[in-house]
């Protein structure tokens, strides 16, 4: 009886813990990625309080019932899966992966969700999953480890994803991010171990309670240092990762910052709307992303500011390597407006400075923007 109590304490705790994680996330954001954080957050409640009452029913603390027990068990189960299919999403929007972004392939993709669903109907009737015995004794069915493996093929899949592309050249600046997604299971696959060996005590709510307060620090972390329209860096990020190459530079290692300005990006929005307006600096932010992969050392890209960007990159070969990266950028830019086919082509002016020894960035982006002015004079 007083593990019971300890235990519906513990789960309790968890819940009212990411109860305030819920209400502080719907209040920061209406992005789409992060309304899917918040339903993950309601099946995880879901997901411990049928946790809860399970335990309180089979120990007494509430009148026993077979009926409830059993309820509780599959609301249990059904919300595991829910939960775990609502992290994939989420997980792969915070990587930026297409497949997510189409209605019809997120619906495909919950069809375990609906296997597991049939499942728990037809165990009413077969106890093939978990049953009550003529004792009134929860146990265990011989395909009981089934309900574990279809919903842990979410996280998994979706984590080793993050695993790989944490160590793809390209994916440098969101390294962090990947990381933390791909750790994700870790404490979580620990608990439902040592729960699954240990059923008396609240492992898997506790870990996962701790797992979501992770993820939500990673986010607001992420909301410091980002542009919430582009996800690429924005100012002050800027401003220390060129703290961060002071600090670390070689001798033989030059910096160039590119400035990229918009042309005309007020006529597409005058003319378009802000939406689309929206639309074309994400096409820039992408020109951007693409035409970067190519450089033999990462390069930091950030929204300076409207329609604004800057790129700083390394190089030891003097100025061919940022030439060749501004008319990547612009070649990039064009095969974008050619996929996108829109009434308008976004174009871009783009000015190049060289850091020179105690060069503050304010001082580099003065040049870059003199420069960028005399181009996009040139072409009105």
């Amino acid at each position: 009886m007083e593990y019971a109590i300890l235990y519906a304490e513990i789960n309790l705790m968890a819940t009212a813990l990411i109860g305030i994680i819920l209400y502080k996330t719907g209040g920061i954001s209406r992005m789409v990625a992060q309304r899917n954080f918040s339903m993950t957050i309601v099946a995880e409640m879901v997901f411990f309080l049928s946790d809860t009452f399970f335990v309180m029913i089979e120990t007494g603390l509430i009148p026993y019932s077979g009926l409830a027990l059993i309820a509780s068990k599959e609301i249990y189960f059904f919300s595991t899966t829910m939960m775990c299919f609502l992290w994939f999403v989420y997980f792969e929007y915070m990587q930026g992966s297409p497949f997510v972004q189409s209605p019809r392939n997120t619906l495909y993709s919950s069809c375990l969700v609906w296997v597991m669903g049939a499942l728990l109907v037809i165990n009413l009737f077969n106890g093939m999953l978990f049953y009550i015995d003529a004792d009134g004794i929860y146990r265990r069915g011989p395909y009981f480890l089934a309900l574990y493996a279809l919903s842990y093929i979410y996280v998994f899949f979706t984590c080793l994803r993050a695993l790989i592309g944490a160590f793809k050249k390209n994916r440098t600046t969101a390294r962090k991010l990947l990381i933390t997604l791909a750790l994700f299971p870790v404490l979580p696959a620990i608990a439902g171990i040592l729960q699954f060996l240990y059923p008396a005590f609240p492992f898997a709510c506790f870990a996962l309670s701790i797992e979501t307060l992770i993820m939500y620090l990673n986010w607001i972390d992420q909301m410091i240092s980002l542009d919430p329209l582009t996800s690429l860096n924005n100012r002050k990020q800027l401003n220390h990762n060129y703290e961060q190459w002071f600090k670390n530079r070689f001798d033989d290692e030059d910096l160039y910052l590119l400035l990229i300005d918009a042309n005309k990006f007020k006529q597409i929005n005058d003319t378009y709307g802000h939406i689309q307006g929206d639309a074309a600096l994400l096409r820039i932010a992408e020109a951007l992303r693409r035409a970067c992969k190519s450089l033999p050392k990462r390069a930091n890209i950030a929204r300076y500011g409207g329609d604004e960007f800057v790129v700083l990159m390394e190089s030891t070969d003097m100025n061919n390597t940022a030439s060749a990266l501004k008319q990547g950028i612009i070649d990039e830019l064009e095969n974008l407006n050619d996929e996108a086919n829109t009434p308008y082509r976004v174009t871009v002016s783009i000015g190049i400075a060289h850091a020179s020894a105690g060069s503050s960035l304010k001082e580099l982006i003065c040049v870059a923007d003199q420069e960028m002015y005399k181009e996009k004079t040139a072409k009105a």
